[in-house]
């Protein structure tokens, strides 16, 4: 192949199922746990306002991954989340 073929099928546009490589270099930003910059020590299960944010809209308790909160805040917000469940608070 030319390489000028090769220039063409490296530039074309990727379809929209195709996922697009990163940039080298470029980090995505972290995201910090709320409840450790807020220096929260416990979550309250009467705290409702504060649970919802971390549910969706069917109720479900939403990930990790999504929310940015550590490992340790997120075991004690699924405790927190069922004990309200179980008061029918939520």
């Amino acid at each position: 192949m030319s390489e000028e073929v090769i220039q063409q099928i490296v530039e074309q546009p990727k379809e929209d199922g195709e996922r697009r490589s990163k940039k080298p270099g470029i980090k995505p930003k972290r995201r910090v746990c709320s409840f450790c910059m807020n220096k929260v020590t416990y979550i309250d299960y009467k705290d409702v306002n504060r649970l919802r944010k971390y549910l969706s809209e069917k109720g479900k308790i939403i990930s990790r991954r999504q929310t940015g909160l550590c490992a340790t805040h997120q075991r004690e917000l699924t405790n927190a989340v069922k004990r309200a469940r179980n008061m029918s608070l939520i």
